[in-house]
């Protein structure tokens, strides 16, 4: 089978399928084969490695994946790919797709039955408007995760990986560097995709931290700060935890709990750092 990473087979398998690009499944297929080894190369994929690929589309990546690692399970959701990828993996016996949803597949159970419940290595061209709740997904539940490289819209690389001041900083910023390390690992232009999409995207690795680097008694409660102080960005730190209608504390004690953090009581969320954050819903564990 020919490698896919060259625009003009990547151009002869869609049209001998006849396959039609959705726009509801957000599909760009990179034709950029030094893109393609960038990303193979920041994964840090070897021979001993389970990898997960989140929408491997027509196989472009899959098929270097599956000459770098030991094992590859791909899951696609789009049905109309299923037997394009027949075809272009055909040659690999180290691939397995899964024609699902990838927020509904059990992938810890995956990652016992393909890898003895090692942490996996997760890779993916995600589309723009699911690529948060898949990667909290992933962070979320306790699925053994070494690390997450992924290809996603620029913006969203750079919202991932800045700290306080910038107006990119957000509740997504502080999810992330809670659970992972963010790297960019390269900016890719939109003529690397086919169809080209109408931004520029980036490619960012994100290694799982061993422990997290704050302590944090109840990391649901800083989470839930943390969205109630960005749901409002105008407004202070201490009208927005007024204001979140899944908190419920006093004036006096969201007053006192911003003070034991020694900022001004007029200060915004989009000030505090992710230590300050945790230190925030200590005061309130501690507080009740």
């Amino acid at each position: 089978m020919p490698t896919l990473g060259n625009p003009k087979n990547t151009i002869e398998i869609i049209q001998k399928y006849e396959f039609a690009f959705q726009k509801r499944f957000g599909q760009n297929f990179l034709i950029d084969t030094h893109v393609l080894d960038k990303i193979i190369a920041a994964a840090g994929i070897t021979r001993d490695d389970m990898v997960l690929e989140i929408g491997p589309g027509i196989g472009t990546m899959t098929q270097y994946l599956a000459e770098a690692a030991h094992r590859v399970v791909a899951v696609e959701i789009d049905t109309n790919l299923i037997p394009i990828l027949k075809e272009t993996l055909g040659a690999y016996d180290n691939v397995t797709v899964i024609n699902d949803d990838i927020l509904k597949v059990d992938i810890k159970k995956l990652a016992e039955e393909y890898n003895g419940g090692r942490p996996i290595k997760v890779v993916a061209n995600l589309p723009y408007y699911i690529t948060t709740p898949i990667i909290m997904g992933l962070f979320e539940s306790d699925v053994p995760i070494d690390n997450i490289t992924v290809m996603v819209q620029k913006e969203v690389a750079d919202r991932m990986q800045v700290g306080p001041g910038s107006k990119d900083y957000g509740a997504l910023s502080l999810a992330v560097q809670y659970y992972a390390e963010p790297y960019i690992v390269a900016n890719v232009p939109p003529n690397c995709f086919m169809p080209r999409p109408n931004v520029g995207s980036a490619v960012i690795r994100l290694t799982r931290h061993k422990t997290p680097p704050v302590k944090v008694q109840d990391p649901a409660l800083m989470f839930k700060l943390v969205r109630a102080s960005f749901n409002q960005r105008r407004k202070t730190l201490q009208n927005g935890l007024k204001n979140a209608p899944d908190l419920n504390y006093s004036k006096e004690l969201i007053l006192e709990a911003i003070e034991s953090l020694g900022v001004p009581a007029t200060i915004r969320g989009e000030a505090l750092n992710l230590a300050q954050f945790a230190q925030l819903a200590n005061y309130f564990t501690e507080h009740k």
